[in-house]
């Protein structure tokens, strides 16, 4: 299971890891992290298709995870779920218009993360369709 994460920020990238740990929940695969701090890294790595699930950090600079999940949805074929990271309450309409999959706060909270990739990785394995979750 090969989970992406996007953040400039090497700090917020070790959290999402620590929060999610080897196994987001009991039953699922073990975890392989991909981290990357670029949009265009992002995109080619998707591009391989091989990664089962992403994390984008809403805060990135330059380029915020909510427009590249957006970016992601048109054009990636068979794009993975998304996880979207935000840190304002307000912006949970900005994830709905990225179509992001999952919305998770920041200052990261360690158990609701952990659920939601849960969440999005038992719907990866099951090829079900997904919706906006709020965690």
């Amino acid at each position: 299971m090969k989970i992406l994460v996007y953040s400039h920020d090497a700090n917020t990238r070790a959290q999402v890891r620590l929060a999610i740990g080897r196994r987001p929940a009991a039953g699922l695969p073990e975890v392989e992290y991909v981290e990357i701090a670029t949009e265009p890294a992002v995109f080619a790595r998707l591009d391989k298709g091989d990664i089962d699930v992403a994390v984008l950090d809403g805060e990135a600079r330059p380029a915020g995870g909510m427009g590249i999940c957006r970016q992601a949805k048109d054009e990636i074929y068979n794009c993975p779920p998304i996880m979207v990271l935000i840190a304002r309450r307000d912006d949970g309409w900005l994830a709905t218009w990225s179509r992001a999959d999952a919305v998770a706060s920041l200052p990261i909270d360690s158990v609701a993360l952990a659920e939601g990739v849960a969440e999005l990785v038992r719907k990866r394995l099951t090829g079900s369709g997904s919706e906006l979750s709020r965690r």
